[in-house]
């Protein structure tokens, strides 16, 4: 996207089409609030001050799966130096919706380890009763030491909500792997961090 407009736009038409406040936040990678501003502008002009966030488009990597395949071994890469680090071992792991998955699978089969799906909440209602559930089609979380993968952080709620889930299952997160960091997070609940980019606010 190259400007707010386009974003205004996007995320419109985007609503327009039935997608959901959190559809629209994984699609244009910014938080579920930026959205909610963007979508209010788009109809009554600015009156509320813009929520700090950066857009993220990495569609240049994501529409090729040779681009895909190199930026989850540098990611699996990563994350075998942070177990290594911190003592642990990884026997799962575990996609979230749309943008984890194709990362994560690619992972899964680089360490020759199962594989899972989490798909999170659309909308604040379900955000608020913490529905996120993993997929039954794929390999079960329960007892397994897990890696999350995820393509975005931005609020750092999404990811929070699926270590929980994994604890809640009996099983343990071990690591985090994502291409963009928005929060500059060395853990989230904990649980250590690694991202190709890491961006820090200075204003």
């Amino acid at each position: 996207m190259k400007n707010i407009e386009e974003l205004i736009q996007k995320a419109a038409e985007l609503q327009a089409n039935g997608l959901v406040t959190g559809q629209i936040a994984n699609e244009l990678n910014v938080s579920r609030d930026t959205v909610t501003w963007l979508l209010m502008r788009g109809k009554r002009g600015a009156e509320a001050p813009a929520p700090k966030d950066i857009s993220v488009n990495w569609s240049a990597i994501g529409k090729s799966s040779f681009r895909l395949r190199y930026i989850s071994q540098a990611l699996c890469d990563m994350v075998l130096e942070s177990l290594d680090d911190n003592d642990q071992m990884a026997d799962m792991v575990v996609g979230i919706g749309l943008s984890g998955v194709p990362m994560a699978t690619m992972i899964a089969e680089e360490l020759g380890i199962e594989f899972s799906i989490f798909h999170g909440y659309d909308s604040q209602k379900e955000r608020d009763k913490n529905t996120g559930i993993f997929s039954r089609n794929f390999g079960h979380v329960e007892g397994k030491n897990c890696i999350i993968v995820d393509d975005v952080v931005s609020s750092g709620s999404t990811i929070t909500d699926v270590i929980e889930q994994i604890k809640k299952s009996g099983s343990n997160p071990v690591a985090i792997a994502v291409i963009i960091d928005k929060k500059n997070s060395e853990t989230i609940s904990g649980v250590p961090v690694n991202s190709l980019i890491k961006l820090a606010r200075v204003d």
